[in-house]
């Protein structure tokens, strides 16, 4: 005989967690270390990125 499994259902706010923040445009923004420099435009960007939802946005100095 196979082995039972249980399972359990996720709570509402684990099933949700931030997201509810993040449609609304709270992002919870860090700034991403690995990619400062652009080749093409030839300048430095800072890379954000969405520490709940992982949404990237990017600003040229």
């Amino acid at each position: 005989m196979a082995d039972i499994l249980v399972f359990k259902k996720k709570k509402q706010a684990e099933k949700h967690k931030g997201k509810t923040l993040c449609k609304s445009g709270f992002h919870k923004w860090k700034i991403l270390k690995e990619r400062q420099f652009d080749v093409k435009q030839g300048k430095l960007v800072t890379v954000y990125q969405c520490s709940r939802c992982g949404k990237q946005k990017n600003t040229a100095i």
